[in-house]
């Protein structure tokens, strides 16, 4: 049990000790001046004391009931995840969509994160040519939206880092490639769905080295596809869209970007890059999800409806205020009943 107010007890207790002081100290003269009277201080005595003592422990459960206690109750609720994952690399900055690719990415992911149900985590990966989960799958979509708006373009990109990295976050554990490039078995997750936003241009091959879920070189490596080693990088993301696959994760890859491409300056040099629909089509072909352009991306308002829910616990906060103001309410009327009863009046 907690208190939302516990300092209210303070000046509650005060008061309650300074009546329960009171109500002694007016009984034991009382009861002398009957003594000295020659009446036997006893008799008579025991309903008034009882109305009394009543009366103070009414009064003592209602500071109780002020200081606002509530109990953590285990509910249960039907969710499912969605990782939206966010590519940040130095390509994302290019101006072929108004205003960045970057901005265009973070409008439509803010705009899905705004649509999904109360029974959606979401969940918030930033890629470059390394991973980092910016912010784990909760039921606080507003906090999933503040660190999508929170993204800066940096680095290199690795696809396979963001699978990755996003599957880390789907399942509480590290998911890294072995190195021959084989997958983990990760269990079977179909009430997960990660939606990743990017250009396409896959440039990083770090997952092959095991950097899964570490927040990846913010240095400049190239304008998407501008890295080394292209070949490595779609074998890696090839057998982390299989990890996916395996898992019952689908990917719901979004095109950001043009065909037609745009120059960006990264680290004094001019690099042309464009929207690589293939490699993005692939990612979703194998894992069982679906391509959309990022002008399309409302058409993912329905992700939430394909995702198998399953049965989670979490702790809540009951509220009892009312429950001790009740029983407090009892105290005092059972505690007037005597004094009613032997004045015949209310007050």
């Amino acid at each position: 049990m907690s208190l939302t107010a516990p300092w209210l007890l303070v000046p509650g207790v005060l008061v309650v000790a300074a009546l329960a002081v009171a109500a002694t100290m007016t009984a034991r003269r009382r009861r002398a001046a009957l003594a000295a009277a020659g009446v036997d201080a006893a008799a008579g005595r025991r309903g008034p004391q009882l109305g009394i003592w009543l009366s103070l422990i009414g009064i003592a459960v209602l500071t109780f009931a002020a200081a606002g206690p509530a109990a953590s109750v285990p509910v249960s609720r039907a969710a499912g995840t969605v990782i939206v994952a966010v590519d940040v690399s130095n390509s994302m900055g290019a101006t072929d969509v108004t205003p960045t690719r970057l901005d265009a990415a973070k409008k439509a992911a803010a705009a899905f994160v705004a649509a999904q149900p109360d029974s959606v985590d979401v969940g918030v990966v930033a890629f470059q040519d390394g991973a980092l989960t910016t912010h784990q799958p909760s039921a606080d979509h507003a906090a999933a939206e503040a660190a999508i708006d929170r993204l800066k373009v940096t680095g290199g990109t690795s696809l396979a880092e963001a699978i990755l990295t996003s599957l880390s976050a789907i399942t509480g554990r590290t998911v890294r490639l072995g190195a021959d490039g084989s997958a983990p078995d990760l269990g079977y997750w179909s009430s997960a769905t990660i939606v990743l936003f990017s250009d396409g241009e896959d440039g990083g091959a770090g997952a092959n080295a095991g950097t899964s879920g570490s927040g990846g070189s913010t240095g400049g490596g190239g304008a998407g596809g501008g890295d080394a080693g292209g070949g490595d990088a779609a074998g890696a993301t090839e057998a982390a869209a299989g990890a996916a696959q395996a898992a019952g994760v689908h990917v719901e890859t979004v095109g950001v970007g043009t065909t037609a491409g745009a120059t960006v300056e990264v680290d004094g040099y001019r690099l042309h890059t464009a929207l690589d629909e293939d490699t993005l089509k692939a990612i979703a072909q194998t894992t069982g999800g679906s391509y959309h352009p990022a002008s399309q991306a409302s058409e993912l308002d329905g992700v939430a409806s394909a995702i198998d829910l399953r049965r989670t616990t979490q702790h809540e906060d009951l509220p009892l205020a009312g429950a001790f103001t009740a029983f407090a309410v009892l105290l005092l009327a059972a505690g007037a009943v005597p004094t009613i009863l032997r004045t015949g009046r209310v007050a």
